[in-house]
């Protein structure tokens, strides 16, 4: 299930005619069979994240490569796929440009009708890079076109990477003044222009609702505000399709960019009734399918839960003090150095001990 559950975390798909092509994938597939790949997730919003879920308590590794489990203070606990089983994908290497924010060279011509893309599922997550009222929405504005939202915020007030991926620009960069670009693994692009300070650099893995940089006014800036970009392929689209920045509610974990969406004066527009309608026989159709994933995902979540829980239970921490050995640690609680190595990351038996840290010992 582990494994199934990256596969769909890491798909970026192609909608055209009624098929779809899976990134990697050259098989041809109808809408039905489609669904079984990407089920339609159109209107369960997902929540942005807290302050609280960033307290790790403990980190427990799973049969998957590359995917642990984090259990937090608040008792509660997701899965979380590590940097470094994703930093070396090829998204992260073509038209990877430090220097400039249109890294791509596109004719819109050949971008499909519709791409189908997986913003979050259960290995990734996400939080709204500031929460508040949209000031200034995405469109023409006074004769040229914004290919953003500002959001208004409080000088030095934090910023935070909407989506987990890797920084590839931070610096300072004509109207946007202190910039930065984060391309995440579903090769969607996200811009951050007005900071007041950059606290990431070119090349940085950065995890969604990690701080990126402070509120400000830099650049072509009236006033302390957030300028906010979503991107694909370098074509602009209105981030409010993603994103209900008053509620900070991300609309859908799988988003269907139609190519309409990037062309000049096109903005978010809530669906009518007669989309709302088409949605949800759509859904409905679907339903026996993402019931029977839901299912089988839950099982598999609850059995992992348990374990991580009786994991945490019998763990056991041990303050450094004056005078240990690794040796001496393991001889107290009946383990062995290297079980002890095991449990830190990053702890050898060489490593010189540091008075006060803790570290596990069960």
């Amino acid at each position: 299930m582990l494994k199934k559950i990256f596969l769909a975390g890491a798909l970026v798909a192609s909608l055209s005619g009624g098929s779809l092509y899976a990134q990697g994938d050259s098989v041809k597939r109808s809408t039905k069979e489609s669904e079984l790949i990407v089920p339609r997730l159109f209107k369960q919003p997902v929540k942005s994240m807290t302050d609280e879920d960033l307290n790790v308590l403990d980190t427990i590794e799973t049969q998957s490569p590359g995917v642990k489990i984090l259990l937090y203070k608040n008792n509660t606990w997701k899965y979380f796929r590590e940097p470094s089983s994703v930093a070396n994908s090829e998204v992260f290497d073509n038209n990877w440009v430090t220097n400039e924010a249109l890294a791509y060279n596109v004719p819109v011509a050949d971008l499909p009708e519709k791409i189908a893309i997986w913003v979050v599922d259960t290995l990734n997550q996400y939080r709204c890079p500031v929460r508040s009222n949209v000031l200034s929405s995405f469109g023409y504005r006074w004769g040229h076109r914004h290919m953003g939202v500002d959001l208004p915020l409080k000088m030095g007030e934090p910023v935070y990477a909407a989506f987990s991926g890797k920084v590839r620009m931070s610096q300072w960069y004509y109207g946007y003044g202190n910039f930065i670009v984060i391309r995440h693994e579903n090769g969607l692009e996200t811009f951050y222009g007005h900071l007041s300070k950059r606290t990431v650099n070119v090349g940085d893995w950065v995890s969604a609702g990690q701080e990126i940089g402070l509120g400000g006014s830099t650049g072509f800036s009236t006033g302390p505000h957030l300028h906010f970009e979503t991107r694909y392929k370098g074509y602009a689209f209105d981030p409010e399709w993603l994103i209900d920045f008053s509620s900070g509610d991300l609309r859908h974990r799988l988003f269907v960019l139609k190519k309409k969406y990037i062309t000049d004066g096109s903005r978010y527009v809530p669906e009518t009734d007669e989309d709302e309608r088409v949605i949800n026989q759509q859904d409905f159709r679907a339903d026996s399918i993402a019931a029977a994933q839901a299912a089988a995902q839950a099982a598999a979540q609850k059995a992992a839960a348990e374990r991580a829980a009786a994991a945490a239970r019998a763990a056991q921490y041990y303050k450094i003090r004056s005078g240990d050995t690794l040796s001496g640690i393991a001889h107290k609680y009946g383990t062995t150095v290297s079980n002890i190595c095991r449990l830190n990351p990053g702890l050898t038996s060489k490593s010189v001990l540091r008075i006060g840290r803790t570290i596990r010992v069960k």
